[in-house]
């Protein structure tokens, strides 16, 4: 594929791949991006997964035809971007790896038998290589999401190589809407690091950008504004979209019976848009991102060993450690003898930032009955207020 005349891609699809970082459901599979910029030198941008080691060398030997890279230009050390980097190394002698200081410090633990000292360059913020008429500078991204992550840009042709920043899942083949799969990606993998985004994006803005080349998803041309924008809203945790998830986990269907009528209460009231989802069955990085997207959000969730069923308690667990914050939130308890599970998800939603719990908490005891309706009732009215 090529990006410009100059600059190629030769990054893989794995469409064999289940799960990405073994815990993301990939249904459309994976790219592993990396491009190279033929020039008076000539530079290779990131490698890809070991898993499709052999394609990568036959799309970079293609497009090399014959050549030797001076440099290995490396934004970002984890495995499914960098698995290669001793293969290059040892096949090209005299081709150096380009990184951060602390990149080259990460290197030795995942591969033995280099020295990175010899075949390294450190680079800091607002360092340059020319590379004859293409000349890229050197950004540090830190903690987007390793600490270790930078990003590049090449000032002849305006392209910004963007690391994991701007990426989605899913295999290029496969096509599909950028935003979905993009939001699913950026709340799961960078979602705990709001203001290092941030931090990133003021950096970008001073820049003269036509082209974003990220390490997964599509290289983004045209309304690039979109895109941005997204990140902007996403990494200040605003909401992107009016509306209420109303997620619930439930044992033996009681409590999705009052979510369900939670629901139907809530639309009814003119919410502008309600979410309902089974913990026990949906897609876990799914339900975070509609968490976050959401500006309103009721959990619902059954006692379970005088605490919460555990379902609840995961994706409780997954929005604090992506620091889940500027929310209304509301509180739908079932038990049949001794409710714990409020005060669970209360103490839990209590250890987040900036989150407004909604009262009453309602309490079922095992079925939503009639006499429910009108805390039922009020509860929607406040949340939505």
């Amino acid at each position: 594929m090529e990006i410009t005349s100059s600059i190629k891609y030769v990054g893989v699809d794995d469409l064999d791949i289940d799960l990405f970082e073994s815990q993301y459901q990939v249904p459309d599979g994976m790219a592993y991006n990396s491009y190279i910029i033929l020039d008076e030198k000539v530079a290779i941008m990131d490698t890809a997964d070991a898993r499709k080691g052999a394609e990568w060398w036959t799309n970079v030997e293609a497009v090399l035809a014959g050549r030797t890279p001076d440099y290995l230009v490396i934004h970002h050390v984890e495995p499914d971007h960098a698995s290669l980097i001793a293969e290059v190394l040892l096949k090209y002698p005299q081709c150096k790896v380009v990184a951060t200081a602390k990149a080259l410090q990460m290197m030795p633990q995942f591969f033995e038998g280099i020295d990175f000292n010899e075949r390294g360059i450190a680079v800091k913020e607002g360092d340059t290589l020319s590379l004859g008429t293409h000349t890229l500078q050197f950004i540090l991204a830190p903690m987007i999401h390793w600490p270790e992550v930078m990003v590049s840009y090449e000032r002849s042709e305006k392209v910004l190589f963007s690391a994991d920043a701007f990426g989605k899942f899913g295999a290029l083949c496969n096509g599909g809407a950028w935003e979905c799969e993009a939001r699913r990606y950026y709340i799961n993998i960078c979602g705990k690091y709001g203001n290092q985004v941030q931090t990133l994006l003021k950096k970008a803005s001073t820049l003269d950008v036509d082209m974003i080349c990220p390490l997964h998803g599509p290289v983004l041309k045209e309304n690039l504004g979109h895109y941005i924008g997204l990140y902007d809203i996403w990494s200040k945790y605003e909401p992107e979209t009016e509306g209420v998830l109303v997620a619930y986990a439930s044992i033996h269907g009681g409590t999705a019976v009052a979510a369900e009528r939670l629901a139907d209460i809530l639309r009814s009231k003119g919410a502008p848009k309600v979410v309902v989802t089974d913990l026990s069955r949906c897609d876990m990085a799914e339900a975070v991102e509609d968490a976050f997207r959401y500006s309103h959000m009721v959990v619902c969730a059954a006692s379970y060993d005088a605490d919460v069923f555990p379902p609840m308690y995961d994706f409780l667990h997954h929005l604090k450690i992506k620091s889940y914050q500027r929310r209304r939130v509301a509180i739908v308890e079932n038990g049949s003898w001794a409710p714990t599970a409020g005060r669970v998800m209360r103490a839990m939603l209590e250890g987040m930032k900036s989150i407004d719990i909604v009262e009453p908490m309602v309490t079922i005891r095992s079925r939503m009955k009639d006499s429910d309706l009108p805390e039922m009732e009020q509860l929607a009215d406040n949340l939505l207020a």
